[in-house]
């Protein structure tokens, strides 16, 4: 099977500092039983080919080839999103993992997205909650049927056939890096747990969604942070990157990577933004943004190069090395943190009875030391905070400026304070 067209540049581009790997999870009322869970992995195998796959090196190309048996489920160690070395990715592309009441799963980048892993956590979680109780769970609320054959439309790469004949030019100013002391043994996780009905009412207060009304408070975060550090004259751009699930706006139904990012935010150099502001800005740029027809041309400008001939018959080594300096220019200059919001996700009504919590965590980028993910499921709203640097300055200010706003936030974080830093 070949990459899709999103997931080519993750393998050339993959470091130690960016594990290109993202997690769902789901916590349970119960402590998993692991040969269960091994057998619920296994069942799923036929169902799902492109997660059952192993990362391939070609003469032109990377593929991924299907598995001849599933994965071994692995108690979970260490902390999230630890690297896929080399030889991993060579064996599978994905982790099923368990930790007393939590079944875990970690994807490379180059087999879905956050929709298409949510999927696969909610039918795996599904088909081990039914080997465990002996009750079948209803295919419905994005559980797929374990027994079903594969759709063609869940294994299609939907971004040729959504490009537009015309290149959407990418004209945006580079944005403000973050920066802090690199951690290499450890990737920390704060999580702020919110009630969901509150955290929309606020939104809705402010004429946001709750995707923008958090992008707000993001950027507004970072614009304060930058102001106590630089000279009005230096500072630059701050931009929240947000993924866009094109599912939504082309009806696709693939389990593969069907995302593109937008890049809203505001220069401090044009003079200070009050939230209501902020919000206001971010909510029009993604709406003018967020159509069928502007994301047809940033498609393009993806599609195209690797349609052309010439480029198709360049060998791997060389692809890479363009594809990293291509990466290097457009791919993280244009925004200083990710913002990815899986929205509300809902379970059958059998299945929901016995699952507590959802999580999703998406990992930190090359020169995004700060990521930021969410998902909401009942009446709370997790947001996960990770960061592969020591200062957690960001996520102090990001989640106090919630608790002004009127926000409940319950922390957890998985490593302790640091020593002469505020908490």
């Amino acid at each position: 099977m070949r990459l899709d067209n999103a997931a080519l540049i993750f393998p050339a581009i993959r470091r130690r500092r960016w594990v290109n790997v993202f997690r769902v999870s789901a916590t349970l009322k119960e402590p998993v039983d692991p040969a269960l869970l091994q057998q619920a992995t296994a069942e799923l195998m036929p169902r799902f080919p492109s997660m059952y796959v192993r990362l391939r090196t070609g003469f032109f190309w990377y593929y991924l080839e299907e598995l001849s048996e599933p994965p071994k489920v692995r108690e979970d160690y260490a902390y999230p999103l630890t690297l896929m070395q080399e030889k991993e990715l060579h064996t599978c592309c994905l982790r099923v993992m368990y930790f007393r009441n939590r079944i875990a799963v970690e994807f490379f980048h180059s087999l879905t997205d956050g929709t298409g892993g949510m999927i696969y956590l909610k039918t795996l979680t599904a088909r081990y909650l039914s080997l465990r109780t002996g009750r079948e769970i209803p295919a419905e609320e994005g559980v797929l049927d374990w027994r079903e054959a594969p759709r063609p439309e869940e294994l299609e790469d939907s971004f040729p056939k959504n490009a537009n004949k015309y290149i959407l030019k990418d004209k945006e100013p580079y944005a403000l890096r973050l920066k802090g002391t690199y951690d290499p043994n450890f990737m920390h996780l704060v999580t702020g747990l919110v009630p969901t009905g509150k955290l929309v009412e606020t939104a809705h207060a402010y004429g946001a969604t709750v995707t923008v009304f958090l992008a707000a408070v993001m950027e507004e975060s970072i614009l304060n942070l930058q102001a106590e550090t630089t000279r009005p004259g230096r500072r630059k751009p701050v931009k929240v990157t947000i993924p866009v699930n094109l599912r939504r706006l082309y009806g696709s139904r693939t389990l593969r990577n069907f995302v593109l990012t937008l890049n809203p935010g505001v220069d401090p150099r044009m003079g200070d933004y009050e939230l209501r502001e902020l919000c206001k800005i971010m909510a029009a740029q993604l709406t003018a943004e967020a159509t069928p027809q502007q994301m047809s041309g940033r498609i393009a400008a993806n599609v195209t190069p690797q349609q052309i001939p010439l480029i198709r018959l360049v060998p791997l080594p060389v692809k890479n090395v363009v594809m990293r300096t291509i990466y290097g220019l457009r791919g993280e200059s244009k925004g200083c943190i990710n913002l990815s919001n899986l929205g509300q996700v809902r379970l059958p009504a059998e299945m929901g009875a016995q699952v507590e919590r959802l999580e999703f965590i998406i990992g930190t980028q090359r020169s995004y030391p700060n990521n930021c993910s969410l998902v909401t499921y009942g009446e709370t709203t997790c947001i996960n905070m990770i960061r592969n640097i020591r200062e957690s300055e960001l996520e102090r200010r990001f989640f106090s400026r919630l608790v002004e706003l009127g926000l409940p936030v319950s922390i957890e974080s998985n490593s302790p304070p640091i020593p002469g830093q505020r908490s």
